[in-house]
Formats: structure tokens, sequence, C-alpha cells
């Protein structure tokens, strides 16, 4: 069996003498490790079983972007008893949405959720589309969600890359610790190059070495000793050199508007009907911050003003 060696997705330090190292491995090991391990270690969730549908795949992966699996598994779980299939939710008013997202963040994702069932409902049928590009026209499915859903839901042939394979690949291939902040078209066709053949085979490599990334090559202390492609590894080859890119900023929450948005939404959703301007005023001191967050509620279309003074969540 012939090697594979990948141009790296990542231009390697300025300041490196040798050529930057890559994964040389056969193909046929290369699955069969990370499948073999992915068998032996994946999580047992919901949207993973033979009997999930489509459309749970599908909310699974809205609402697992930018949200760690124990916060979105209650939610999953509330919005499928409610929600089992498009036409359900399309039925409801997408107000209805953003309240069932709770506390999730990022609650923009529901009203895009429910954009793309009145879709479905009305374009498809209430079917989920199985092609790729039909899924990319959806509202509020992009590029990774057309592919996960084509190829978790539907066991396609797809590059699959989310954050978790990237840095894999980054670290496995490229012998970086992090990628690059923004997708690369090198990046894609390095993933392109490690896809199996095999349509099957191709969806449960993808979702393994998305595994892999979540609970062994993780963004802090990955645990590189119970990596199965340790011995093949370029970062470790190359001695585990530190990142040398742009500054990486972690997430502030305290104090920002997003903040302020999501304490004005909470007296939204709980209300279960029209909210004063009184009640808004109460949850943040700043008047000026709290209109600017209340101004970009209304602007996202996930609060509505009913008159001068007076909100709701969207009908």
């Amino acid at each position: 069996m012939a090697a594979i060696t990948v141009t790296p997705a990542v231009p390697a330090p300025a300041s490196a003498t040798a050529a930057p190292p890559s994964l040389s491995l056969p193909l046929p090991l290369l699955h069969s490790t990370v499948l073999g391990w992915y068998d032996a270690h994946a999580r047992d969730l919901p949207w993973r079983t033979p009997e999930a549908s489509p459309w749970a795949v599908m909310v699974s992966e809205f609402m697992l972007q930018q949200t760690p699996v124990k916060r979105v598994l209650p939610a999953y779980e509330a919005w499928l008893e409610r929600w089992p299939t498009p036409a359900d939710l399309a039925a409801d008013a997408p107000g209805e949405a953003v309240r069932m997202w709770g506390r999730l963040g990022y609650p923009r994702r529901a009203l895009r959720l429910h954009g793309a069932a009145v879709a479905i409902t009305e374009q498809h049928g209430g079917l989920v589309p199985d092609d790729h590009a039909t899924l990319l026209s959806l509202p509020g499915v992009g590029e990774y969600t057309a592919a996960a859903v084509a190829s978790f839901a539907f066991r396609q042939r797809h590059v699959v890359l989310d954050t978790n394979v990237r840095r894999v690949f980054a670290r496995a291939v490229t012998g970086v610790e992090y990628p690059a902040q923004a997708t690369t078209a090198a990046e894609r066709r390095t993933a392109a190059a490690l896809l199996p053949d095999d349509a099957g085979t191709a969806a449960t490599w993808a979702v393994g070495v998305m595994e892999l990334g979540a609970l062994v090559c993780t963004a802090r202390g990955p645990e590189c000793g119970g990596c199965p492609l340790f011995s093949h590894c370029a970062w470790q080859r190359a001695g585990c050199p530190p990142y040398e890119g742009p500054a990486r900023r972690g997430q502030t929450y305290e104090g920002t508007d997003r903040q302020v948005r999501g304490k004005l939404l909470a007296v939204l959703r709980d209300a279960h009907g029209e909210v004063g301007q009184a009640r808004l005023d109460a949850v943040w001191p700043d008047a000026v911050q709290r209109a600017r967050a209340l101004d970009g509620l209304v602007a996202d279309g996930l609060v509505e003003p009913v008159e001068q003074g007076v909100y709701r969540l969207p009908q």
C-alpha cells in the first residue's frame, strides 16, 4: 500500500529551515486506525443512533455550533419532543423557537432553524432533502451544516470541516499546534485527500476525526498519549512547537452587549406575552448599552416592537 504525503494546509513558521512535516501513513491504515479508535471510544449521543431522523441530525448540528454537547443534550431532547418533524416547527411561531432555544446562546440559530423548517415544509414535502446543494439552499444552512447533514444523516461522502477536525489535521498532518483562524482552500484539499472513497466509510471517518478532536486532540491540554495517531503525528515528530500565528483571542461575555441581549431575551422568553419597557430596563443599569442591545435584538428579528415601549417575541 502506498503512503500518502499531504501538502501542508498551513504554512510552516518563517523561521523553519527544514521542509514542514507531513503525515506519511498508508491511507487504509490511517482510516482503520481512526475508525477503530472511534468504534471503541465514541460517545453515545442520540443524534448518532440509527433511529435518529435527518431532521434530528439537522437540529443537533444547529445546536452544536459554538455550544458544548452537555448543554445541547437537554435542549435537543425537549426540542424534538415538541417538534419531531420540520412541519411541526413550521406550524409554530418563530418566537416559540426562540423561547425553546433557552440559554443555548446565539439565539439567531433558532430563527434560522425555524426558517429552514418552513422551507423544508413548503418546498420539500416536509422531508429534509438529501442533496448537498439543496441543503445549502435552505435558510441558515452553510457549507459546514450542509456537508454534516448530508454525511451524518444520509451517509454521503463530503468533506466535513469543523474546528475539531481542522485542529486534528493541523497537528497530525501539518505539524502546527492550531489551524489558521479561517478555513483555507489548502485545508479543504488536505481533508479531501484524506477522505475514504466509500461513502459510508467517509461518513464515519468524518465523525470519527471530529470525535478525536473533541475528546483527545483538544484545543487545550491534548491527551496525546491516548491518541491513535501519536506515533505518526507531524506535530509530535516536530517536538510540539508552540503556536506562532496571530493572537488567539478568547471570547468574553461579562459586561458585553451579548450578555445584555441575553438578559433582555430571558425576560421576554419567560413572559409568554408582551413586555413593557420598565421590566426590560430593570435587567441592566447602563441605559445606553441596554438600548443598543435591544435595538440589536429587534434588528435581528428576535424581538418585535408592539407599540412604543412594548415588546414581544416574533409572531
